[in-house]
């Protein structure tokens, strides 16, 4: 099988377009019948951002579209400026009333570094979504979710969904250490049963997330659906752990996916003998069917191109982040002038 850069096709096939010009429609320019002043597509206001962990931050962002649509297991794909990546980051919560979504971000590469120095006030340049499909919700009896210190905000609108839908709802938190445990209150508030594991012990139980799944089997406890959402190699232990018990497991690859519209080919990802797109085809997919040997192999490609892009952004953090700054200005200076015109009438299509 000839393999392909994905990362390198989707810079070839979107390095100069705007998500403007890919999303036409959604993004307001000119849908038939409407008015040119339309056109103009809108940022996207911070209206809250706090720490919520060791290089974890919380952003309450204005997207009124999405809140309305927004369904459990859905994602976005932002983008900062211009000439920035595009990230997909799966949507926390939403509040259609006020028109915001909750996103979480952990400071892991370049553009989630540089996304985490924004405060309330700030405004991000793209954001498209709601993407990918939602998770399936139904009563299934007793669900485990098991989720490690970022994931746990990925997976929390699976686990409310699940408790209301009637099942019994198990949530295994997982962290290396006391100062990564996030959403402590709210796991427990969408949970029937809450667990929390460090890997160093300076907080709940000492051990690994599949540590305790596997302490509930030995106890005898009935399992009918597991989640899991986090790093990959914890996904594949779980799988290994469910699939011989023929226990119904989802995992979420939406870590592995860059442009969101199963273009570049980037997010591929086999199950048994079919080829599938995490992110127009997931991004749960069934455990049992993954291979994550190949799934590990590609999410490891750009480790290197990684690396040395994050070692340049340390090195330019304060004047990457003030050429940031400075080009949301000049946006909002021009989305000041266009209002003026509008009469308030300002429309968000995403």
């Amino acid at each position: 099988m000839e393999m392909y850069d994905g990362n390198a096709l989707a810079r070839a096939l979107f390095g100069s377009m705007s998500l403007r010009s890919a999303f036409p429609v959604l993004r307001g320019e000119i849908p038939p019948g409407t008015r040119s002043t339309w056109s103009y597509a809108f940022m996207y206001k911070i209206v809250e951002a706090h720490t919520a962990g060791l290089n974890i931050k919380q952003f309450v962002i204005e997207a009124p579209r999405i809140a309305r649509k927004q369904r459990p297991g859905q994602f976005i794909i932002l983008r900062l400026h211009e000439k920035g990546e595009r990230i997909p980051l799966t949507i926390k919560d939403s509040d259609p009333v006020a028109g915001t979504v909750t996103i979480v971000v952990q400071g892991i590469g370049k553009t989630t570094k540089l996304l985490n120095c924004l405060e309330a006030g700030d405004s991000i340049l793209d954001i498209v979504g709601p993407l990918g499909h939602p998770s399936e919700i139904e009563k299934y009896g007793t669900a485990v979710i098991l989720a490690g210190s970022v994931g746990t905000a990925m997976a929390l609108p699976t686990a409310k969904a699940l408790k209301q839908a009637g099942n019994h709802v198990i949530f295994i938190e997982g962290a290396r250490s006391q100062e990564m445990v996030v959403f402590e209150d709210e796991v427990r508030e969408a949970s029937n049963e809450a667990y929390v594991m460090t890997d160093d012990g300076t907080y709940g139980e000492q051990g690994l997330v599949t540590m305790k799944l596997n302490g509930l089997l030995d106890a005898g406890r009935k399992i009918d659906f597991v989640l899991a959402v986090g790093p990959v190699p914890m996904m594949r232990a779980v799988a290994r752990i469910t699939t011989p018990l023929e226990i119904k497991t989802m995992v979420s690859l939406n870590s592995i996916m860059v442009d969101g519209t199963g273009m570049c080919g980037g997010c591929r990802v086999l199950l048994g003998e079919k080829s599938k797109f995490a992110c127009v085809d997931g991004p749960e997919f069934d455990a049992s069917q993954v291979n994550f040997e190949v799934l590990m192999q590609r999410n490891t490609m750009y480790r290197e191109k990684e690396c040395q892009s994050l070692k340049e952004f340390e090195e330019h953090k304060d004047e990457e982040l003030a050429e940031l700054r400075a080009g949301l200005a000049a946006r909002e200076n021009e989305e000041a002038q266009l209002r003026a015109t509008m009469n308030g009438e300002e429309k968000h299509y995403v």
